[in-house]
């Protein structure tokens, strides 16, 4: 949608919320409007307007609307009555309204709390009790459910008393006589079912599920590769907990590399642009000590060759060539092995191979880069600094050399620095860029300033 349309529904928006008419009349004209087109503008909505707006709408309408406020839901909820509030909540989708519930800070919590219906209540605070990074934390309570026993007439009547409380009615859930997952099928293969045809024809007992309390990277990729509307969620008895929709999968997949570009990015967690600047000081501080630290090191692995860099300040000019080289193959092997370690079937022998290649690709690379610099430093020391072409030509294989040997290791650190992180349970993404960039730099200081003082001074006595 082109953005000067979604400004336009936005502008009537506002102009039939201060039309002046009457709540139902604003309300039947307002649903000729999408939600997510509501919710933009409700903070430029009076405290008031937002008052009126609750009254005229019902309440599975402003509870779709609060769904799509991405800040300061919590400010259009503590505006109107905790019953009111809570009605909204009851009727948002569970895990939305789980991860609202957790995530305020409003004293007015329990309170909303209180004024649900037992069974409402007892749900949110079961899914709320399961860990963030679960499935069991992201499904929800929108599905239907049928009995394997059933005919079709009874469980196309099942569906359409169920449907007026759970609209996520493309994929039929069904239970078998001891209340335990029996499989699934489409409401498509109800509707065309003949009523004299048995309901256990059209189910497919090995439909996909996953279980409530499996870690959210350790099934990502069979929600992924699945692509099905909706996935049963499951207790450790079989039991249907929920289900976790295709938007449930998005939602999850965007967060999870989110995660893992801040951990890319050296941060502990991801920043936002409304954050406090102390909250993100306070995750950004961890990995720049860590890193300062091996800065440091870096720095005085460098003070160890003064005698070297005494009798050749030359080479001082190339050493951040040899550095940045070394650091973009390693962030680049960094990329490549992530990427493969999300697959979780990943093999031994695979990952050997990814080690194989990822070298070979560092030293076909630096060989090529090696040569280049050896023709290009070499012509540039010879005409620019005035040298013999004896001096120009081994420094400049030198820096050759260790271009092409600083390359190859960079690139087994950027690949076995992740999958060691993996092999201990730590998330891979963890082994960021900036942690890979410094290692790489002490691997490219080692290999140059070592082959510098071997060739040059000692072999070559200059």
């Amino acid at each position: 949608m082109e953005t000067s349309n979604v400004m336009k529904y936005q502008q009537e928006i506002l102009d039939i919320i201060r039309s002046g008419g009457s709540g139902a009349e604003i309300r039947d004209r307002l649903d000729d409007y999408h939600e997510k087109d509501i919710a933009e503008i409700l903070p430029q909505l009076t405290t008031k307007e937002w008052l009126d707006l609750s009254t005229w709408l019902e309440i599975s309408r402003l509870a779709d609307i609060i769904e799509y406020v991405d800040d300061d839901a919590e400010r259009y909820l503590e505006a109107l009555p905790d019953e009111t509030a809570a009605q909204i909540l009851s009727a948002m989708e569970a895990d939305d309204a789980v991860d609202f519930l957790k995530n305020t800070d409003s004293d007015r919590k329990d309170s909303w709390l209180a004024h649900m219906n037992v069974d409402r209540r007892t749900t949110l605070i079961r899914l709320a009790a399961f860990e963030e990074d679960t499935i069991g934390s992201h499904m929800t309570t929108n599905f239907v459910k049928v009995g394997i026993g059933m005919t079709i007439p009874q469980a196309m009547k099942t569906l359409v008393s169920q449907a007026a409380d759970h609209d996520n009615i493309s994929t039929i859930y069904v239970e078998s006589a001891e209340g335990t997952y029996a499989g699934a099928f489409s409401l498509k293969d109800l509707i065309v079912a003949r009523k004299t045809d048995s309901l256990a024809d059209i189910v497919v007992p090995a439909y996909p599920s996953v279980y409530a309390d499996e870690k959210i990277d350790d099934c990502l990729q069979v929600l992924e590769d699945y692509s099905e509307e909706s996935i049963p969620v499951l207790s450790r008895n079989n039991r249907i907990l929920g289900v976790i929709t295709a938007n449930d999968v998005v939602e999850v997949v965007d967060a999870q590399m989110s995660e893992d570009y801040a951990k890319l990015g050296g941060l502990t967690a991801e920043e936002d642009l409304n954050e406090p600047v102390s909250q993100s000081v306070r995750k950004r501080l961890p990995w720049l000590i860590l890193l300062l630290g091996l800065g440091l090191l870096v720095s005085s692995v460098v003070s160890m060759y003064e005698h070297v860099v005494a009798k050749l300040t030359i080479i001082m000019a190339f050493q951040s060539m040899i550095l940045d080289m070394s650091g973009n193959v390693g962030t680049q092997s960094l990329a490549v092995t992530i990427r493969v370690l999300m697959d979780e079937n990943v093999t031994k022998r695979e990952k050997n191979k990814l080690i194989r290649k990822e070298m070979q690709t560092g030293l076909l690379d630096g060989l090529v880069l090696g040569a280049v610099a050896v023709a290009g430093v070499g012509i540039y020391i010879f005409a620019s600094k005035g040298l013999p072409v004896r001096t120009a030509l081994s420094v400049s294989v030198c820096i050759g050399i260790s271009l092409a040997v600083a390359m190859l290791i960079s690139s087994l650190v950027g690949t076995v620095v992740p999958m060691f992180f993996k092999k201990i349970g730590v998330d891979p993404a963890v082994a960021s860029g900036p942690l890979i960039t410094t290692i790489t730099d002490l691997v490219g200081v080692v290999t140059y300033y070592s082959l510098a003082w071997i060739m040059l001074v000692k072999i070559l006595g200059m």
